[in-house]
């Protein structure tokens, strides 16, 4: 039952109408008896947004493109990790002052080091918020990084704080890694659905291929590369320990990961 004493926290993006972030806050919230409402605002712009977050009392916010980097001139204080990565995708909300977290970079290294990461090349396709993040947490792990970035400036930029090396759009074809990793809304439904980040003909056996892109499941990406004998690591990996970090971050709870999972699996059928 809502009422004026619940809670209020959001996604802030655009676009967010294909965001599965309401359904696994508001079941969370459900789980632990917790008096909140999770909603998805697309604001014209970050600075409005983070005004409402103030006049309002929201509680808390998820960042999503393409407000991740912007957002950190209009908070408070920032962590340090988050600082150091230039992306901000968790804002909390401590008795009006406004701190931003980054919790892409832990959640994209879990299903990652299993597999290995140190001495391994790694292409990163996207400069991005999560790009940045995914990036960091790659060089701290000792992997030798490819930056792939539309932006030739943002992506060389990327590629000189992680001491990697920066390849043009245009010249993926000649890129051989151990792991690809798409950050890029390349591939999400409902506009991009049929497109494809990395070349097919770069996909080989035994290399392992992640995309951050969770809607749908099954990319076009991941799609090709199970079929050529990759080892693939699909979104829903990441986006579920980044939301579980932002509820602990929010609540001082850990919610339960395998609810969260089934929530979204169901949903997209």
């Amino acid at each position: 039952m809502i009422s004026a004493a619940t809670n209020l926290y959001c996604v802030l993006g655009s676009p967010v109408s294909h965001s599965q972030s309401p359904l696994v806050h508001n079941i969370s919230f459900k789980n632990n008896k917790i008096d909140a409402v999770y909603l998805a605002f697309e604001p014209p712009d970050i600075e409005s947004a983070i005004m409402s977050m103030r006049t309002l009392g929201i509680k808390g916010a998820s960042v999503t493109i393409p407000f991740k980097e912007t957002i950190i001139h209009y908070l408070d204080e920032v962590d340090p990790l988050a600082l150091d990565i230039g992306a901000v995708n968790t804002v909390v909300n401590k008795a009006g002052r406004l701190v931003g977290y980054n919790t892409d970079c832990d959640a994209a290294l879990a299903p990652l080091i299993s597999h290995g990461i140190q001495g391994k090349t790694v292409c990163i396709i996207g400069a991005g918020g999560a790009g940045k993040a995914v990036a960091h947490g790659i060089a701290k792990q000792g992997g030798h990084i490819i930056i792939v970035n539309r932006s030739a400036e943002k992506g060389a930029a990327l590629a000189a704080e992680v001491k990697g090396r920066f390849i043009c759009q245009d010249q993926m074809d000649t890129i051989a890694a151990d792991v690809v990793i798409n950050t890029t809304s390349c591939g999400m439904y409902p506009l991009q659905v049929n497109d494809l980040p990395f070349p097919a003909s770069n996909l080989i056996p035994g290399m392992v291929v992640m995309d951050v892109v969770y809607t749908p499941l099954n990319t076009r990406l991941l799609s090709i590369a199970r079929g050529k004998g990759c080892t693939i690591i699909d979104g829903l990996s990441m986006f579920v320990a980044q939301a579980a970090a932002q509820f602990e971050l929010w609540t001082g709870l850990k919610p339960d990961t395998k609810i969260m999972r089934d929530a979204v699996l169901k949903n997209q059928g």
